[in-house]
């Protein structure tokens, strides 16, 4: 049988699927030892018990200060806007990319600009989003925005196009108008693709906001990360960038979950 041809069964799957982060844990605890073996007291790749230790205070303990558990702080100010921003750009990716795919006059006025805008590195913004919506909330969620809309935009553009003209012509014949058929012809087959969109689009999410909490913000997933970076405190940074992992693999999940239940006849293209 040709290799192309071959199925694991479930059990081989989820082995295969577990090997790769088995192979991963095992070369840090190697180079972790290595490494204090040779000065016990060396910060770069703290041993797997410290991490468990660490993340497991870091769960439970609050802050000497204020009492509050930082970890639990900076992910609910990091979700909320994270969350923010994808909902937002998400409802403008829809609307644009319905418009620009069904109406030529629109598509002729947006499809370049729409373009040219997904060409700006959105990193590159992030002094002028500071200067212009200052260091609140504003301008992080607004970075979130810029970042993602655009290929959204695009994407979702491209597939209104990629419907059977034939459908349209159908639905005019029978006589709806503009708005029934976007809402009753293309809006069915887009939004199982604007799913599909955010989650591709989770990880540049991740990138924008880590970025902008980084540079300014007082609380905050990448706020704490590069806060504790100037202690070299490794066994928090990786406990923070592990969380982040699980977070965004979470929300992944329950995306897929969503477009499973609400589009059914899409799990096979899937």
């Amino acid at each position: 049988m040709r290799l192309i041809n071959r199925t694991p069964a479930r059990p081989l799957a989820v082995l295969l699927a577990a090997l790769p982060f088995v192979l991963v844990l095992i070369a840090y605890a190697v180079g972790s030892e290595i490494r204090l073996s040779a000065n016990p007291a060396d910060k770069l790749l703290p041993a797997l018990t410290t991490i468990q230790e660490t993340a497991a205070r870091l769960f439970t303990e609050g802050d000497r200060r204020s009492g509050e558990i930082l970890l639990w702080k900076d992910t609910w100010a990091s979700l909320a806007r994270l969350l923010g921003g994808v909902a937002i750009a998400a409802s403008l990716s829809l609307i644009i990319g319905m418009v620009v795919g069904l109406l030529p006059l629109f598509r002729a006025t947006l499809s370049g600009f729409v373009a040219v805008v997904s060409m700006v590195p959105p990193l590159a913004l992030l002094p002028i989003l500071f200067i212009v919506f200052g260091l609140g909330e504003t301008s992080k969620v607004v970075l979130i925005v810029i970042g993602i809309t655009p290929f959204m935009t695009r994407d979702l553009a491209q597939r209104v196009l990629d419907i059977p003209h034939e459908q349209i012509v159908k639905a005019q014949t029978l006589g709806a108008s503009s708005l029934v058929i976007a809402l009753r012809v293309a809006l069915p087959q887009v939004l199982p693709r604007l799913i599909a969109n955010v989650r591709l689009s989770l990880g540049s999410a991740w990138l924008f906001l880590i970025a902008a909490e980084a540079v300014a913000a007082d609380v905050g997933l990448g706020y704490r990360i590069f806060l504790v970076r100037r202690y070299l405190a490794m066994d928090v940074i990786l406990t923070y960038v592990i969380w982040i992992t699980v977070l965004a693999f979470v929300l992944d999940w329950l995306l897929k979950l969503l477009s499973r239940k609400a589009f059914p006849w899409m799990e096979a293209g899937l």
